[in-house]
């Protein structure tokens, strides 16, 4: 195996990356803005994926590749826009590594539950892989309609991964709910701020699910290996369901302090002019020095926080094709936010 690796520096890509550094037996391309802070033997490329001259130029020399794994995203305010430049950047990627690579085996798509209507407001659960997409657009329906009809007749096939609320480190990453967690609940500790659930009561007794960004990273391994996962989406969860006011306690516990009430707010506005405070923190600690903005994805918070309704998968196809790890997501979630303590992250 050959693989490009796109949005290596992602929570998603990071612990692709990593898993197949570790795994051996494959070389990697790693496709990111910035050089990944992985240890091990890998290609790194900075590739403007918007551009589909400087896609070709630097992939036309890896005429060897066989896999790629696309997690790459592109965050614009603009809907149509936001549709039309994630799907141009796939689009380029696939043709540049098709004209180069005549040995492309397997390009595997990272989608979510998005592709259900989960961010739009209550929907079909436990949502199956079959179920009718949502009314309007979504760029995850552009990018698969692109790589499906681009993949007719040709020797390679694909495979797309469904995901939700991906959970790992990662600095930079517009859709990090465990970092967002470990720096509101230090930011609460630090400047005695209430630890409080920020959604409605709703959202702390809906059902809600994670998925640990290693357990993703093999299943997305898996299914661009395994023959029968050809031309198939999966969903892809830790398995298990959690309620925010079960796990809010033992959030709290962590951080030392006391659960605070719930109170329905807005963590970007009210912790999204922190930075300074961040600062001093980072400094009397001595911790990593990531920028605030860098480490606070507060939008993204707020949008997990925010919502009412169950939001539940179905993981019995990965089951029954063959892929039947599980993990526990209050442990993995309080062990990541121990991690980041280790790592110099939060103090």
């Amino acid at each position: 195996m050959k693989a490009i690796v796109t949005g290596a520096t992602g929570v998603v890509g990071r612990y692709l990356l990593q898993h197949l550094v570790e795994r051996g037996g494959c070389n990697i391309v790693a496709v990111s803005r910035r050089k990944p802070d992985i240890a091990g033997r890998y290609e790194h490329l900075a590739i403007d994926l918007l551009d589909p001259e400087d896609c070709r130029r630097k992939l036309a020399a890896h005429h060897d590749a066989t896999h790629v794994f696309y997690s790459a995203f592109l965050q614009d305010a603009d809907p149509v826009r936001h549709v039309a430049r994630n799907t141009a950047m796939l689009v380029n990627l696939i043709e540049a590594v098709e004209s180069a690579a005549p040995a492309l085996t397997h390009v595997n798509l990272v989608e979510g539950t998005k592709w259900y209507g989960s961010h739009l407001g209550p929907f079909r659960t436990p949502a199956k892989e079959e179920h009718p997409r949502h009314a309007g657009t979504n760029f995850y329906f552009d990018q698969q309609d692109w790589l499906e009809a681009r993949q007719r007749g040709k020797a390679w096939n694909w495979s797309v991964v469904r995901p939700h609320a991906v959970c790992g480190f990662s600095v930079g990453s517009p859709m990090n709910l465990a970092l967002a967690l470990a720096v509101y609940g230090t930011l609460c500790r630090e400047l005695k701020l209430p630890f409080s659930h920020p959604g409605p009561a709703a959202n702390c007794h809906a059902l809600y699910q994670l998925t640990d960004s290693t357990l993703l990273a093999k299943a997305m391994v898996w299914m661009a290996t395994e023959p029968r996962c050809a031309n198939q989406a999966f969903n892809i969860t830790n398995g298990d369901l959690i309620r925010w006011e079960n796990l809010w306690p033992r959030l709290a516990q962590f951080f030392g302090i006391e659960p605070g009430p719930q109170r329905h707010f807005s963590l970007k506005a009210e912790l999204g002019g922190k930075a300074e405070a961040w600062n001093d923190i980072v400094h009397r600690h001595g911790l990593q020095p990531h920028r605030f903005e860098d480490v606070a994805a507060w939008a993204f918070a707020d949008f997990v926080f925010g919502s009412t309704w169950d939001i539940v998968s179905d993981t019995g196809k990965a089951r029954r094709f063959g892929f039947c790890e599980a993990v526990d997501s209050e442990a993995m979630l309080l062990a990541l936010l121990d991690g980041f303590r280790r790592q110099r992250v939060i103090p």
